[in-house]
């Protein structure tokens, strides 16, 4: 028999899968939240209820159903034509987030190392496909120890940061031009945050509530997760803020750690390499489990062609990807959230769910 996961591996998986290039940088919080000043807490406070709530819809469904990729819950929440729309959707951003990912890791090694692009592409895609034909319980066994380490580093970048710049209103009406954001109005900024994390995280988190033996480990796991990822985007919005010169930069959080030693801004390059490989791990594992049955021959074959596939497409550049990509299915992916807040609702009238 399988072991069952925990809440600390279910939280730290979907914290993993969330937290790639764009959020770690700082340039998904910047765009998504900072952008919109004092507005910007209150768009964080709106994500992290929509993440746990989202989060345990999910969670929930995968074990009920024993889900083995997204496939089956979009199905069972979309219905037989709404599931065709979000199941292309859902597989082939999965592919442009690992394609974005291994971008990201690219920009890291020529910015940070002064090395070339396709170095960096070329290491997130070989360590990405070498966890994910091992299989999810490994895959997740990583994420529970990468994750945490991830969180200290950024909390105490970020922390050394508002010890020496305290964040002020005014600092925080500064920055308010909500005309530069990508959605500018912060709710439907918070929504599409969200639903495009959400289309990455179903992957993960589908297959993941199956392997849950409780459905109070899933509540758990989804709230811990879900505070998780809002406290770090706080923190991250607040030094960004905190540090106005660090809105200019590809990289604004790199920035932030440089500013307080170049030390710190060496170690935070590792940090944004380390989430950057959690997202990329989860995305490539969804669309490889997607296409072929998972930890068969054929999984392995497909995991390795789709990473020699994003690695070139990786060379279109980081900044395109994630802006244009990641906010087009941002707003596809409001229709998978609004499929299962349907499911939620009529599971919850059936009693099937408490």
């Amino acid at each position: 028999m399988e072991k069952r996961v925990t809440t600390f591996e279910i939280a730290s998986a979907y914290i993993g899968v969330t937290i790639g290039a764009g959020f770690a940088s700082g340039q998904e919080v910047l765009q998504y939240f900072s952008l919109f000043g004092p507005n910007s807490i209150l768009a964080i406070i709106l994500s992290s209820i929509l993440f746990v709530f989202f989060g345990s819809v999910i969670l929930d469904l995968g074990r009920r159903l024993g889900a083995t990729s997204h496939l089956e819950l979009l199905r069972y929440s979309g219905g037989k034509y709404l599931s065709v729309f979000t199941d292309g959707v859902t597989t082939f951003f999965l592919f442009g987030s690992f394609s974005a990912m291994a971008a990201g890791a690219g920009a890291v090694f020529a910015q940070q190392f002064n090395l070339p692009v396709l170095w960096g592409s070329a290491a997130m895609v070989a360590a990405s496909a070498a966890t994910v034909v091992l299989g999810l319980r490994a895959l997740v066994s990583v994420l529970s120890f990468v994750v945490p380490v991830l969180l200290v580093v950024v909390l105490g970048v970020v922390s050394a940061t508002l010890a020496s710049n305290p964040v002020s209103l005014t600092q925080l009406l500064l920055v308010n031009r909500p005309w530069e954001a990508v959605v500018p109005y912060w709710p439907l900024s918070a929504l599409t945050y969200v639903s495009y994390n959400i289309v990455i995280a179903v992957a993960i988190l589908a297959p993941l509530g199956a392997l849950a033996q409780k459905g109070r480990v899933i509540g758990e796991g989804a709230l811990l997760g879900g505070i998780g990822l809002g406290l770090g985007i706080l923190a991250i919005n607040l030094a960004i803020i905190a540090v106005p010169g660090a809105l200019g930069f590809p990289i604004p959080m790199a920035s932030v750690a440089g500013r307080l030693s170049p030390f710190l801004g060496f170690l935070y390059s590792f940090a944004l390499l380390a989430a950057i490989y959690t997202t990329a791990v989860g995305a490539l594992y969804g669309f490889a489990a997607r296409l072929a049955p998972a930890e068969s021959a054929r999984f392995r074959i497909t995991t390795l062609l789709a990473g020699t596939i994003a690695l070139a497409a990786a060379q279109l550049g980081f900044p395109s990807l994630v802006r244009y990509l990641y906010s087009a299915v941002g707003v596809a992916g409001i229709l998978l959230l609004g499929g299962l807040t349907y499911t939620f609702a009529r599971e919850r009238y059936r009693g099937l769910i408490t």
